[in-house]
């Protein structure tokens, strides 16, 4: 784990099923973790910093080790609710809708486009937004790109539903951009989310 500004935790582990790292984060005191994946340390980490008491989702599919922390500090699992079906089964979940206030403050905003449970949750203490599968970087320093397109339905039409997603949320306050897949950006993440989405202003 690393602290990539104060009280903001960032950690890249191996997903065991794509293959490649994916990033986590942990706000530590106000005890909230995003889409976390744990290092083979995760639980003894948390033990000796703080424990989480909540886990919020940008996706359905950003579970994880979601699991994990619940059974380990009985962690309240929070995922948007259209994103519910996925989780059938594995375990207690509270939902949530777009517009919400979450633990933490953190504010659920809808991307869509990608799918439908696609969310940004901004996080207004920290100065951050956290993106789920519709952005990301696939190297440290690169610029922010999409997912392979392949991995979309209509990739010309998913492309230009997530370009105007993210421009309506150039208007909120954050410079540290949280991404799921790939690095975060640390600093001037709103002027790199501006790029991305190819807003000149």
């Amino acid at each position: 784990m690393e602290e990539i500004a104060p009280g903001l935790w960032h950690s890249s582990v191996r997903h065991p099923q794509i293959h490649m790292n994916v990033s986590s984060y942990y706000l530590a005191s106000e005890r909230v973790a995003i889409d976390p994946l744990l290092a083979p340390d995760g639980i003894a980490w948390f033990e000796s910093h703080t424990t989480p008491e909540h886990v919020l989702l940008t996706n359905r599919h950003h579970d994880r080790d979601a699991w994990r922390l619940h059974e380990a500090f009985d962690s309240t699992i929070h995922c948007i609710r259209n994103g519910l079906h996925e989780l059938a089964g594995r375990g207690p979940v509270t939902a949530f809708d777009f517009g919400d206030e979450l633990p933490g403050g953190v504010v659920v905003h809808e991307v869509d486009a990608i799918c439908p449970d696609e969310t940004a949750l901004h996080i207004p203490a920290h100065r951050a937004l956290a993106c789920a599968d519709g952005v990301v970087r696939w190297r440290d320093g690169a610029s922010l790109g999409f997912v392979p397109d392949e991995l979309m339905d209509n990739p010309e039409e998913t492309k230009a539903g997530l370009r105007e997603a993210y421009g309506r949320l150039l208007e909120l306050d954050f410079d540290l951009l949280l991404l799921a897949h790939g690095d975060p950006v640390v600093s001037g993440g709103n002027a790199a989310l501006r790029a991305f989405v190819g807003d000149p202003q």
